[in-house]
């Protein structure tokens, strides 16, 4: 049994309060799903009840979260870690070893368990999830949906009765959405207590039984899931929240740019020591639209955009701009890239100084639009390494939209955005149609029929099919996203 009395948090150096005196209650065996706009509260809660808070960040903080009678806020993190496993946003942050089979003995390892103990624990948790063959490797090899699995199961060796998940999906394709699915089935199965912070809600209407959403750092409601699951489309986008079933989202028309002038692609093969990577001889696409790059985890699609954009020093192939060839470090000039994990690209003092740090001159007036567009006008002055996944997110699209670039390729720019700010994050991308060529490497259906004009599918570093984005096509990329499984 979880309880949470008259709680409430401020983060130091913060001026206003991340949550205001919340009581709640969590039975053993149910599955909690926290939801919300960006900056509700909803990872504070989280952080709570695996003891990062106030463990580990800092703060004020009233009242008193219990673990069946034991005071979270007065015990050691080893040991609630002992009865809380979490699961992280970005599962690299909760790796310590370099290979997975450390990994997933970690837990045990550090608890002083029996060698004989710890074999046990990773062979079965292994034979659970199907990821024997992903143990052995290198943590620095594994796709996004990979490494979740391996964070999954190290944290589920250690058997403790309740998981904590924040923002587990966001950087997940369909298939590895799916197994995290049946992950979260499995652990209610065996009378786990499962609490999970999301944004994306459409796969969890079958997996949790209760749905708390937070407003402003207190409790808006706290209702079953069938009576959440009754919400209409309408009522449901105007809480600020994610769709519940991909057939509800509508396609937004942006219409074509259409001028004639292309993008042509040339020998575009790369490989990975000997594992190709990418295999595309020639590709037409059109200037001035903005396209969706969409497939598997794996598929190819970043290795697409790193050698796109110049970032890969070994890549021969060539661009022609308009008729133009370019070769590598030619297109280094011409494109500007907004990476999958964000932190590689954040380097000021301040929010307001990264965004002007690769700036065109030319764009300087156009700073606090672009800062107000994204809601970041109040983060100005911040630290960027200060902020939250989705903030960062945010930050780096609005360096990108005041580069000036004529190329600019998005990896997962929604990834940790709420609706709102998904919807925000469409909207600049549509700004953009006819004046930039644009990627989106996305695996957000509803980012894609908001703003995307065209759509380029990509499975094992070949082009599986590439269309314009109409409303008779809609149905392609909506099959693709359910892959049968809604």
């Amino acid at each position: 049994m979880i309880e949470i009395k008259n709680a409430s948090f401020q983060y130091a150096n913060s001026e206003n309060s991340a949550l205001n005196n919340i009581s709640l209650s969590i039975g053993q065996g149910e599955c909690v799903l926290l939801c919300g706009e960006s900056g509700c509260g909803k990872t504070t809660v989280t952080r709570l009840l695996n003891g990062l808070i106030p463990h580990y960040y800092e703060g004020r903080m009233t009242g008193q979260i219990l673990l069946n009678g034991m005071d979270i806020a007065k015990t050691e993190l080893y040991k609630t870690a002992r009865h809380v496993g979490s699961v992280f946003q970005n599962p690299r942050s909760q790796f310590f070893c370099v290979d997975t089979t450390s990994e997933v003995a970690f837990g045990c390892e550090n608890m002083g368990m029996p060698e004989r103990i710890v074999h046990q624990r990773v062979h079965d948790v292994s034979e659970k999830l199907h990821i024997t063959p992903l143990l052995g490797r290198s943590i620095f090899n594994l796709s996004g949906g990979e490494k979740q699995k391996i964070a999954c199961a190290s944290v589920w060796a250690v058997n403790p009765g309740i998981f904590v998940l924040d923002e587990p999906t966001s950087n997940l394709d369909i298939d590895a959405i799916e197994d995290l699915k049946n992950t979260l089935l499995l652990w209610k199965s065996q009378g786990k207590t499962v609490i999970i912070s999301e944004h994306r809600l459409y796969w969890l209407k079958d997996v949790c039984d209760r749905v708390i959403y937070i407003k402003k750092g207190q409790i808006g409601f706290d209702l079953p899931m069938e009576q959440f699951r009754l919400f209409s489309p309408q009522k449901i986008s105007g809480l600020g929240l994610r769709t519940l079933s991909l057939k509800d989202l509508s396609l937004h028309p942006t219409g074509f740019h259409n001028d004639g002038t292309t993008l042509v692609l040339k020998n575009y093969n790369f490989s990975y020591k000997k594992t190709p990577a990418l295999q595309i001889s020639s590709l037409r696409l059109p200037v001035g639209e903005i396209i969706a790059v969409i497939g598997h985890n794996g598929a190819g699609k970043s290795t697409f955009s790193k050698c796109l954009c110049g970032l890969e020093k070994k890549f021969r192939g060539i661009t022609c701009f308009d008729g133009v060839p370019y070769n590598r470090k030619k297109m280094l000039k011409k494109c500007y890239m907004v990476m999958q994990d964000v932190n590689h690209q954040l380097f000021c003092e301040s929010v307001d100084d990264e965004v002007r740090l690769g700036m065109d001159e030319g764009n300087a007036d156009n700073v606090s639009s672009v800062l107000k567009g994204l809601d970041l006008t109040e983060l100005s002055s911040r630290h960027p390494m200060s902020l939250s996944g989705g903030q960062k997110q945010r930050v780096a699209i609005a360096s990108a939209f005041l580069a000036n670039k004529d190329i600019l390729l998005f990896d997962e720019p929604t990834s940790g955005l709420d609706f709102s700010h998904m919807k925000q994050t469409s909207q600049l991308l549509r700004s953009l149609k006819g004046r930039k060529t644009v990627f989106v490497v996305t695996h957000d259906p509803e980012l894609v029929l908001r703003c995307c004009t065209h759509v380029l599918h990509l499975e094992k570093g070949t082009e599986v099919e590439w269309y314009p984005l109409m409303e008779e096509n809609k149905k392609r990329l909506i099959h693709f996203f359910l892959h049968e499984k809604e």
